[in-house]
């Protein structure tokens, strides 16, 4: 399980988190949702080691997770799929995904087929480079890209954002798969609220940074969840 205890996030004199604690059970999707610029990206980067926190902690499977590099936590488990997706332009679809090698032992760095499973259309580019890719087989090749690294848990930064409707459904389908299959867990950070509706175990609403709501997916139909997310 991930456990995120209380924590604060700065940004100089701005702070971003307040006081924040949500849990990521292995085996289930957690969404994370709130409007823009409600702290949502700064859990995350908290959580993968961009920026470190004020106060509070944060462990993944009983190892605290704080002060660690981003690095090493990537090799404790941590996949991360930045908004934005941030693929390597110039490398191949193949060399993208190569760079999951890092944080693996040597007899780990080979490109897991359920990747292409999941995302046929990576497999029939791999010599095209990255930049050539559409937003959404990019999207698709930033968590083709994350799962290279054999994360316990994915950790997605809006993965639907300007994406067209038919990769969304194979994003969730993937997301899916993975939580079924892997008994990973997934923490999703999201705006799109049918997707975290279809997909979710467990939904938190975040706004002015902090938890403002949290409970099932049903519960995201309730005047108090839907006060927080409308605009």
């Amino acid at each position: 399980m991930l456990t995120v205890e209380n924590v604060n996030l700065h940004y100089g004199a701005a702070q971003a988190l307040r006081g924040v604690s949500i849990n990521a059970e292995m085996g289930k999707i957690t969404c994370v949702l709130g409007r823009n610029g409600v702290g949502k990206s700064s859990l995350l980067r908290a959580i993968t080691g961009q920026h470190a926190v004020s106060a509070g902690t944060i462990t993944f499977n009983g190892t605290k997770l704080n002060g660690m590099a981003p690095f090493n936590r990537a090799r404790t488990g941590v996949g991360y799929v930045p908004q934005g997706r941030e693929i390597f332009p110039l490398l191949t679809v193949k060399e993208n995904l190569e760079t999951g090698y890092a944080p693996l032992d040597r007899k780990d760095r080979f490109i897991p087929d359920d990747i292409f499973s999941l995302f046929p259309v990576l497999d029939s580019m791999l010599s095209r480079r990255g930049g050539d890719l559409s937003g959404g087989q990019q999207q698709q090749l930033a968590i083709g890209r994350a799962m290279v690294t054999r994360p316990k848990i994915l950790v997605l930064d809006e993965p639907t954002e300007g994406i067209q409707p038919s990769i969304i459904k194979d994003i969730g389908r993937a997301i899916r798969y993975l939580r079924d299959t892997t008994g990973m867990a997934i923490l999703l950070v999201e705006q799109y609220l049918d997707f975290c509706r279809e997909l979710a175990d467990h939904v938190y609403i975040m706004d002015r940074g902090e938890i403002v709501h949290q409970g099932a997916a049903e519960t995201l139909d309730t005047p108090e969840a839907r006060r927080h997310l409308t605009v």
